[in-house]
């Protein structure tokens, strides 16, 4: 059996979606003729911990652990938290506007901890897999990110072994990410980023990403044409088939985290219509929202008076998520609104798929999103300020859970169980080893 070398930041006890995908195809790989080891890191800073992924972790793995310094306690003091609180990240803000402390430690962040504030780990985790490399038989590197700490580190490990095969898997953008203007980034940083950005893309041996726009946005950049999409997905073996005892209220669910570019404004003045002029929609109605929420949603919510409709969770583990899908009556999926947000595609997309119950999907135009629910019939999909739409909408969904047929088909949905996608990868990782 052949053996790839998976460096990656996020693996269990780490939660969140950035742990789902390596951690799933890892899972499947040795029916595909491959050998996962994985390395990551031994005491980084993790936002959510899930105990439960443990147990999914396949048997006998090999997982290879080094130290990291990050300079989140730096961070957190700035800011105010305790040194045991969570960062999340990207530019999610939690609990109150950004304060200046906040702009300014992002202004830092953007600008002298490049490619990531996980930088400090490049050095010695090259250092270390070279060592390793050296002494064990690796047919091929897989490096993903963000971080993109992690594909600097295997373009320092391509130096040194030029004919080991390397695949740059990029779960985000990297210049291209929604956030990117945020970091308010000098001339020099953003040529920092980009300089290291196109290493990258010449170095690797191939290159592959979870959207069809993103692809085209790498494309874009001039370095080389052969981006390859493999999509994120959903792992049947977490969806039972004696689930669901669907929930009694019309609960509408969103699971994952919701920053402001996500803020659903259109959702929620459609829900304040409704309740204004609909008694029993208003005796029925629970609103989940499950992960961390920005300080904008929050303000929304008590803007429409919603807050007393919502039942909140910050983190839950894994399993119990996909419960909490399952037993929905409706699952909410806001695309974000910035202008780079066509090749947006969630983690929770696949697995909102997975539970097969109905999908309220916020998007515009022919977003990569759109396209997959288009294909799936499973979704209804609004524009971010068509109100009238929206009710209608959610209307239509209200009537059919009081008759009890809400229900959605299962369009070729299959295409996105992690098995296969899993072979996908190891079919790309055959034509290069």
């Amino acid at each position: 059996m052949k053996k790839a070398l998976i460096i990656t930041y996020y693996w269990p006890p780490a939660g969140g979606g950035g742990v789902q995908r390596w951690l799933k195809f890892s899972k499947y790989m040795r029916q595909y003729g491959w050998e996962p080891i994985i390395y990551t890191h031994s005491n980084g800073e993790m936002a959510a911990v899930d105990e439960t992924l443990i147990k999914q972790v396949p048997k006998g793995i090999e997982v290879l652990k080094t130290p990291i310094w990050e300079p989140f306690h730096i961070y957190k003091f700035l800011i105010g938290k305790k040194q045991t609180d969570k960062v999340y990240s990207g530019v999610l803000v939690e609990n109150k506007k950004k304060s200046v402390m906040q702009n300014f430690s992002l202004w830092v962040r953007g600008n002298f901890f490049i490619p990531d504030a996980k930088c400090f780990w490049i050095k010695p985790s090259i250092k270390f897999l070279t060592q390793y490399i050296s002494e064990n038989n690796i047919d091929a590197i897989i490096s993903t990110g963000p971080p993109h700490t992690t594909h600097m580190i295997a373009l320092g490990l391509k130096k040194h072994f030029s004919k080991l095969p390397w695949i740059a898997d990029f779960r985000d953008p990297w210049t291209n990410v929604d956030y990117w203007d945020q970091l308010h980034l000098s001339n020099w940083a953003e040529g920092r980023h980009k300089a290291m950005e196109k290493k990258i893309l010449q170095h690797a041996n191939k290159v592959v990403t979870v959207s069809w726009s993103w692809a085209t946005d790498f494309i874009n950049l001039g370095v080389r044409k052969d981006i390859d999409v493999i999509t994120n997905g959903y792992d049947e073996a977490d969806f039972n088939a004696d689930k669901k005892q669907l929930s009694p209220k019309f609960t509408i669910t969103h699971i994952g985290s919701m920053n402001a570019d996500r803020n659903p404004h259109v959702f929620w003045k459609a829900l304040k219509n409704i309740i204004e002029t609909n008694p029993n929609f208003e005796s029925l109605l629970e609103i989940r929202l499950i992960g961390p929420l920005d300080h904008a949603i929050t303000v929304s919510l008590e803007q429409y008076g919603l807050l007393k409709y919502v039942n909140k969770t910050d983190f839950m583990p894994h399993s119990e998520a996909i419960k909490n899908l399952c037993n929905s009556q409706v699952l909410l999926l806001p695309i974000n609104n910035t202008p780079n947000a066509g090749g947006v595609l969630p983690g929770k997309l696949y697995e909102y798929l997975g539970a097969q119950r109905p999908i309220i999907c916020i998007t515009e135009g022919n977003t990569d999103s759109a396209r997959i629910m288009h294909e799936s019939g499973a979704a209804s999909i609004c524009g971010y300020s068509d109100v009238a739409l929206m009710e209608k909408i959610i209307l239509d969904l209200f009537a059919a859970f009081q008759t009890g047929n809400l229900s959605v088909p299962k369009n070729n949905i299959e295409n996105f169980s992690r098995k296969n996608l899993c072979g996908q990868f190891c079919d790309l990782l055959n034509s290069i080893s």
